[in-house]
């Protein structure tokens, strides 16, 4: 199958350091070139794939002057895109809604992965002008703001098998890792820790936007001896600081559309204690990957009970459920079935126009 996959401009298809949509596209691109299809990545420059790599910007757009303009770049791309659509039998975007006009007025094969948050008002009018666009989620709680568009499916994300080893040892730490936003709640992982008294190591990035926030909210909170603040860490850093961790936190306060790292810590054998929101009892198996609370006071209990979980347990489970094979394999499924609608509705009009 001659497949594209377009990528978000923000980092690189993967992303050297921080950066989840990328990294799936990456993964989900390998796998397939993998399996012997015919691959086109639009994507920044500077990423590293087996596929054929259109570029589209130099280096990601996160890393720009502050007159890069990353909408115009992004439908520069969607121009391409569209160009040389008939390459392709399927194209699959992953720029949330920034492709539909271009979609909307064309005869090609297409899916949308939609990797972000929907619960915003201003989407609601948006995804109606556009509701036949075929669309896959990424977990059932993200469909929910959005219950009338065309979801095809919901397919999880998946890790290659062998990027993370498991560490069958407890660590002796508590793990934080992500972005720091009041979404993320770093602020509740550090008072967890120190509830329980157990050092907390904090591996996370600080967008521009969540400056502020993180200079009033979150920097005194630092200045404690069982804090560590490591910032932005790369692929190989986060290995080891998952597979050595006792735990990860995750104490989420939004609708997360999936959560990445739990399945990394999963993939490590590490259990993870997360707030129950969006798509978090889809992940974890409360008791058996880790533990799903609702409150500070629960996510304490919950880490006096971290040696109840077994960590081989949590690296099985993953292998059952989150490997980039089996993400692979649905997202295949998905391509089949739109293909094949589409051919049988030209077969259909074929045969209408002959009689």
């Amino acid at each position: 199958m001659r497949i594209a996959q377009v990528a978000p401009l923000y980092e690189a298809t993967p992303p050297k350091k921080y950066g989840g949509t990328e990294r799936v596209v990456s993964y989900l691109t390998e796998e397939l070139v993998k399996k012997g299809h015919e691959v086109t990545l639009f994507a920044t420059e500077d990423s590293v794939t087996n596929a054929t790599l259109v570029s589209c910007s130099k280096t990601g757009l996160r890393f720009g002057t502050p007159l890069t303009d990353p909408l115009a770049t992004h439908f520069a791309m969607m121009h391409e895109v569209a160009h040389r659509s008939n390459q392709f039998d399927i194209i699959h975007f992953h720029v949330d809604y920034l492709h539909f006009p271009f979609s909307s007025s064309n005869s090609y094969h297409h899916i949308t992965t939609l990797h972000g948050r929907l619960d915003l008002p201003d989407l609601i009018p948006l995804y109606k002008k556009y509701i036949d666009i075929p669309l896959v989620s990424i977990s059932h709680n993200q469909r929910k703001p959005l219950p009338f568009v065309n979801w095809l499916q919901t397919v999880y994300h998946g890790l290659p098998n062998d990027l993370y080893q498991l560490n069958a040892n407890a660590g002796q730490y508590l793990a934080f890792i992500g972005r720091i936003s009041p979404e993320k709640r770093v602020d509740h992982a550090i008072e967890i820790a120190k509830a329980v008294g157990m050092k907390i190591r904090i591996a996370a990035k600080v967008d521009k936007v969540d400056e502020e926030y993180f200079k009033t909210n979150i920097c005194h909170l630092l200045d404690h001896p069982l804090v560590e603040f490591l910032g932005e860490i790369d692929e190989i850093e986060k290995k080891n600081f998952l597979s050595n961790a006792a735990a990860l936190l995750f104490p989420i306060d939004w609708p997360e559309p999936f959560g990445m790292v739990m399945i990394e810590a999963m993939a490590s054998g590490t259990p993870t204690i997360a707030f129950n929101r969006g798509a978090v009892p889809e992940i974890i198996e409360n008791g058996l990957t880790g533990f799903i609370v609702n409150d500070i006071p629960s996510a304490i209990k919950a880490v006096n009970n971290i040696p109840l979980i077994c960590r081989k347990s949590c690296r099985q489970i993953f292998e059952d459920r989150f490997t980039v094979e089996h993400m692979t394999n649905n997202y295949l499924d998905v391509y089949s079935r739109i293909t094949a609608k589409k051919r049988t509705i030209a077969t259909l009009n074929n045969q209408n126009t002959i009689s």
